[in-house]
């Protein structure tokens, strides 16, 4: 009897089952490791692949079903022709154990591990063709897909899984972060900068960038009207608080337009100037920035005073310092304005100390805590745990701070070095004033 033809098909067959069972692992890794994010944008324009393979991964234990059944059955096969074939070679007694040694190594290599290591590379590659041939074979295999799943679900049900319930693909921020920070040359440096301090907003409160009330600038009811008129003719700001005696007697906020038409009147009264504000908006210091920014858009605001839980002014917060923590400084400074933060020839930094911590560690990429005080002269004073009389010297791990200058029992002035510098890709712009 002639047996090379059925020989001949028989390995033909063989190679073919292998490849299938190729097809079949690289599919399951291909579909189970594919970008859902970029998979549900694309179904969302309309990508036909794209809303394929949703479709499949909206019943994950089906899809694998499909997959395993398909990968079970060519397996199974292939098993049986190979033996088949060694028998004919090497007879009844070894052939089976050769046949069953040489077929798992070569489907361990050619239909395992090769096929699933590219699809975990390229998920996309494998997912996109495989959901063609999948779609319709679920179609086809249902009735078995749906019998093994019975009993499957039921096994996930005794340990308390519930296979229909879905998993909501969702991150957290710090995951999104991750995703972020991975995106590499996905997205422009620029741009992921400004999405990180978004998701930083959540993280600082409106204390930590808050102009403090020692610096705010306002019109005290309480002075003489020609003072007055004289502030606002010289004003660099677009808002000012108006208070009588004390900051904390606000009554209002007025705006420049105001000011100008108060300017432009013939005999202008405090009366008057009281008629152009705005009653003021009140903000506890411990509001995050992320609600702040919501609030100053539900509200329809720009400036808002910020207290603290006894109801005492702290300072006051506007539109535009949260919008520079996300885009940063896109302001020019006001004439005649120092920085707070000024380089020396020596490597050391000059810092008036009512700079913030915060502030501090974003302009030199320094790591002081701030956890506790806001300021370098509330974290200096909580270390000292005293006013010092003269210059003195403390340490905050590699950091030093010499104090400078003292008055009214407020540290004016630091110099500020790193003892230990750390390598870093650059340095930023220099801070600037608010």
């Amino acid at each position: 009897m002639n047996t090379e033809l059925p020989l001949g098909l028989l390995l033909g067959l063989l190679a073919l089952l292998i490849a299938l069972s190729a097809f079949f692992s690289g599919s399951e890794t291909g579909m189970m490791s594919i970008n859902r994010y970029r998979l549900n944008h694309k179904a969302k324009q309309g990508d036909k692949s794209a809303l394929r393979i949703t479709q499949l991964l909206q019943r994950p234990d089906r899809l694998l079903g499909v997959i395993l059944i398909g990968n079970n059955f060519v397996n199974n096969f292939a098993a049986a022709i190979a033996t088949v074939i060694a028998i004919h070679f090497l007879g009844e007694s070894l052939g089976p154990l050769v046949a069953t040694t040489l077929l798992t190594i070569t489907v361990l290599i050619f239909s395992e591990v090769t096929p699933k290591t590219l699809a975990a590379l390229h998920p996309e590659k494998f997912a996109r063709p495989a959901s063609f041939a999948l779609h319709p074979l679920l179609k086809l295999l249902y009735p078995l897909v749906w019998l093994v799943n019975l009993f499957s679900n039921f096994l996930l049900r005794l340990m308390g899984v519930r296979p229909d319930e879905r998993k909501q693909d969702s991150l957290t921020s710090e995951e999104l972060r991750s995703v972020v920070n991975e995106a590499g040359n996905l997205i422009p440096s620029r741009h992921q900068a400004m999405l990180l301090s978004i998701l930083d907003l959540e993280n600082i409160t409106v204390d930590d960038i808050m102009i403090p009330r020692q610096e705010v600038v306002g019109l005290d009811l309480e002075q003489d009207m020609d003072t007055l008129l004289k502030q606002l003719r010289h004003s660099q700001h677009t808002r000012l608080p108006v208070y009588k005696n004390d900051i904390n007697n606000v009554v209002g906020i007025l705006h420049l337009r105001g000011g100008l038409r108060l300017l432009a009147a013939s005999e202008p009264t405090k009366g008057m100037l009281v008629q152009e504000t705005r009653e003021p908006y009140f903000i506890p210091e411990s509001t995050p920035l992320q609600t702040q920014l919501l609030n100053f858009q539900k509200e329809k605001r720009r400036i808002g005073i910020v207290v603290d839980e006894y109801g005492d002014v702290q300072g006051l917060v506007t539109l535009e310092d949260i919008l520079e923590e996300i885009v940063g400084e896109f302001t020019t400074d006001v004439p005649n304005h120092q920085d707070d933060i000024q380089p020396q020839q020596d490597g050391s930094w000059l810092i008036d100390a009512s700079a913030t911590v915060r502030e501090v560690n974003k302009q030199l990429e320094w790591e002081l805590p701030t956890h506790g005080p806001k300021t370098l002269n509330g974290l200096i004073l909580e270390y000292l745990e005293s006013i010092p009389d003269g210059n003195t010297c403390v340490t905050f791990g590699s950091y030093r701070i010499e104090t400078l200058e003292v008055k009214e029992n407020l540290i004016k002035a630091v110099r500020c070095w790193e003892v230990s510098p750390k390598k870093r890709k650059g340095k930023k712009k220099k801070a600037g004033g608010s």
